[in-house]
């Protein structure tokens, strides 16, 4: 693995540095001001009145899983998951988009910044919440757990790169262009996306995080809400069960 990450450098003439230059004392400033003013919880405000114009808010998405609104927030907190309604292993925004489609509104593009703005928002009902999506609960989401993995792992591309490549236990904490390769299990990755990015100044999600990784590895970039992405969030998400669900997050 370590090979393969020293090729990635090397080939697009990037850098391996210490932790120390991961940082630098600006975007330190800048990260701790806005730890105390997310620029993203407007954007939520925006997703949650969203969810209220074309999806009944809060107690129509609640009705719609078939969940009280109590209950809502640890249900929220299991997704992915699947929904027998769609007949699918989805992720909140597809399920969404179904609830706009049968409310007689032209849904949202799941890469839309309205769409993760709405995800985001309806996230962070489940937030102090801790992770409990289960992959043995049924054999859909069985299934995308076995993809998923088989996503996270395969070789693919000119430079013979996977997730894991960046992600396995030999090289976490190495630094790639200028970042840590971080342990997306203690990160709590799947409880703390959608996140503001302060190097591109606006709400991404996980599955739209994937896809800058693809980008910048140079392979293939997976649609999001495909099946394959699906399943790598699933597996992914599974890495941080038992955190705690923080949103928005903010990543740098």
């Amino acid at each position: 693995m370590r090979k393969a990450l020293l090729a990635l450098a090397a080939t697009a003439g990037l850098v391996m540095a210490g932790e120390q230059f991961a940082m630098s004392d600006a975007d330190r400033a800048m990260y701790a001001e806005m730890l105390e003013a997310n620029p993203a919880e407007i954007m939520l405000e925006e997703g949650g009145e969203k969810l209220a114009e074309l999806c009944g808010g809060v107690a129509g998405l609640a009705k719609y899983l078939g969940v009280s609104e109590d209950d809502l927030p640890k249900y929220i907190a299991g997704f992915p998951r699947y929904v027998e309604k769609l007949g699918a292993v989805v992720q909140l925004d597809q399920v969404m988009q179904v609830m706009m489609k049968e409310n007689g509104h032209a849904p949202f593009k799941l890469s839309s910044k309205e769409m993760f703005a709405m995800l985001a928002y309806v996230k962070s009902l489940a937030n102090e919440e801790k992770i409990n999506i289960d992959v043995n609960a049924d054999e859909h989401i069985k299934a995308a757990y076995v993809l998923g993995k088989e996503v996270f792992e395969t070789k693919r591309g000119g430079r013979g790169l996977a997730c894991l490549s960046c992600h396995s236990s030999d090289v976490i904490g190495s630094v790639l262009r200028t970042q840590p390769l971080p342990d997306l299990g203690k990160q709590v990755s799947g409880g703390t996306w959608p996140a503001y990015r302060m190097t591109k100044s606006s709400l991404r999600t996980l599955q739209r995080r994937f896809q800058g990784c693809m980008n910048n590895a140079l392979l293939a970039v997976i649609p999001i809400g495909s099946k394959e992405m699906v399943a790598l969030e699933v597996y992914v998400t599974n890495m941080a069960k038992g955190g705690e669900i923080a949103i928005p997050g903010l990543k740098r």
